[in-house]
């Protein structure tokens, strides 16, 4: 090597070594739930991207819907000394030992479409999310616009028991339609967020309402159990969308064939793309220390049939659903 060739190798050396940390530097653990809905795997290839575009390295534990494996997946992270965790936590509560301990190995924590129980707030650094009340009023607001004198009985298609986004999401369509005394949720079960519980629990209102006469409209906390909804209902001869009217939220592509078919009504949209937002946030708070907001917030689209159902489909069909 010439000296001229070595000067400019070591030059190039220090001021790599002078430059500020940044995101092409970091590696970050996240702890997903697992894949229980086309959204959920979604999140984790549009993840994948995000961190692939800020040349982040990535490493993804699948919880498989346990929080033991979460926290299992968490405490590996934090002996791998990772520079950030993200965590989509499948409970709200009993994380706060295991955040702790990430707190005391200065290692930030990042939330990811779902929140904690407000005592571990000071634990993570920020989270990122969307209003999952506010996406429950909306579903709620939709049917009583598109129902509106007619007497109405909803079936109810809860997410997980103990997910901080099933008791938004139902919080929030109940507080909407409690305006409305021609609205009556009937029926409420979980249906855990996946198409087969959800198929399986709509089996059961409709034997239970009549073979379905005696419903008006389902109200399901995510598509995914809507899509099993929606198949329940077929098999019974009724007709979604028609007979019963659909409404449910994430937006993934399943739905929008759904209602090109007619056989749902309304989604309620929540992005896939959380880690973007999050893997910016850690790295301006490794570079310079800036602290983020608290809440991170997503933005939520009432989407119809009335609003190019197949342009929809064909945008989202690539992301990973």
């Amino acid at each position: 090597m010439t000296f001229k060739a070595l000067f400019a190798a070591s030059a190039t050396a220090a001021l790599l070594l002078a430059l500020p940390a940044n995101a092409a530097e970091l590696t970050v653990g996240f702890s997903q739930i697992g894949s229980e809905s086309g959204w959920r795997a979604a999140e984790t290839s549009v993840s994948k991207q995000e961190a692939t575009k800020r040349k982040v390295n990535l490493k993804i534990a699948d919880a498989q819907q346990k929080q033991e494996n979460q926290i299992k997946a968490i405490r590996s992270f934090i002996a791998q000394n990772v520079d950030a965790i993200f965590l989509a936590p499948v409970v709200s509560t009993g994380w706060d030992s295991v955040l702790k301990e990430a707190k005391e190995a200065k290692i930030p924590v990042v939330l990811l479409d779902r929140d904690i129980d407000p005592s571990g707030k000071d634990l993570y650094l920020t989270a990122v999310t969307s209003d999952s009340v506010h996406e429950g009023a909306v579903a709620g607001e939709w049917l009583a616009k598109t129902v509106g004198d007619k007497a109405c009985n909803v079936v109810e298609l809860q997410g997980t028991v103990g997910a901080s986004v099933a008791a938004n999401r139902k919080k929030g369509f109940d507080t909407a339609i409690a305006k409305h005394a021609n609205l009556k949720v009937v029926r409420s079960q979980t249906g855990d967020f996946t198409r087969a519980k959800g198929k399986e629990v709509m089996e059961s209102f409709i034997k239970a309402e009549g073979g379905g006469k005696n419903i008006c409209a389902v109200y399901a906390h995510n598509d995914d159990m809507m899509v099993g909804a929606i198949q329940a209902m077929k098999e019974a001869g009724l007709k979604p969308g028609k007979d019963i009217l659909t409404v449910s939220i994430d937006a993934v592509p399943d739905i929008f064939k759904a209602m090109v078919a007619g056989e749902a009504n309304a989604t309620v949209e929540l992005t896939p793309n959380m880690a973007g937002p999050a893997f910016d946030a850690v790295a301006a708070f490794k570079e310079k220390g800036t602290v983020p907001p608290k809440w991170i917030q997503t933005e939520s689209r009432l989407l119809t049939a009335a609003d190019d159902p197949q342009k929809e489909y064909d945008s989202k069909k690539g992301l990973g659903y």
